[in-house]
């Protein structure tokens, strides 16, 4: 059984975990020692979880966070509501404020690449116009925008529109957790791809049990991911 038969059900990563038990041994274990996944609800509209990930890249969580409340704080200022992150009063932030709330030129760059797409239609965040996309044209559209690449993507969608068959092989944690849990050398981003579809259409939960089998079998710190 691969879908819920039930018309206008749509199967939670719950129910896909139980699937997956049943049909692959090693994520029964997992499922056992792991329990179902768990997914926090998302914090942010879509537009501020992009934001958030681009300021986030490369920087520790202390300091990427203290730059993202500037940056906040910054666009109330501009005129937006509070704690609201939107594409006009971000674009109409100077550079010299961008600087002062700590972002690099590069990171910079990329918000007001990000924005000026949303704007322009390029990237759509309506959740009507999400849902009228595949996966593919979603991470195609993403990665047309400066600092956002396939990794920042595959998280979008799973971690904001909680979509459940995205394989994530560029994520280390999940190359990682896949070779432990397997009993395999840790897989190449190149040869986890094919060792993903016999998950799907829910390949977003396999990735799940991959980051939670580095910790569990591995000693990793816990992730967010994953909490």
């Amino acid at each position: 059984m691969t879908v819920d038969a039930r018309p206008g059900h749509r199967v939670s990563f719950a129910e896909a975990a139980r699937i997956l038990a049943a049909r692959d041994p090693v994520i029964a274990r997992l499922s056992a020692d792991a329990g179902l996944p768990r997914l926090r609800r998302p914090q942010s509209p879509h537009f501020g979880a992009l934001v958030q990930a681009i300021v986030y890249q490369q920087l520790a969580g202390a300091a990427a966070s203290a730059i993202h409340r500037r940056l906040i704080a910054a666009l109330e200022g501009e005129g937006g509501e509070v704690g609201e992150v939107a594409p006009e009063p971000l674009i109409a932030l100077s550079a010299e404020t961008l600087r002062a709330v700590g972002l690099s030129a590069n990171k910079a760059a990329s918000l007001r690449d990000l924005a000026t797409k949303v704007l322009d239609g390029t990237v759509v965040l309506s959740p009507r116009g999400l849902s009228r996309q595949s996966d593919e044209e979603i991470t195609t559209r993403l990665s047309s925008v400066r600092g956002i690449g396939p990794w920042t993507a595959d998280m979008f969608l799973i971690f904001q529109l909680r979509r459940l068959d995205v394989w994530p092989t560029g994520d280390l944690g999940v190359r990682h957790g896949y070779g432990l849990a397997w009993g395999i050398p840790r897989p190449s981003a190149r040869e986890l791809q094919p060792l993903g579809e016999p998950f799907r259409p829910y390949r977003s939960v396999a990735a799940w049990y991959c980051w939670r089998a580095a910790e569990l079998y591995a000693a990793a710190a816990d992730s967010a991911l994953t909490r």
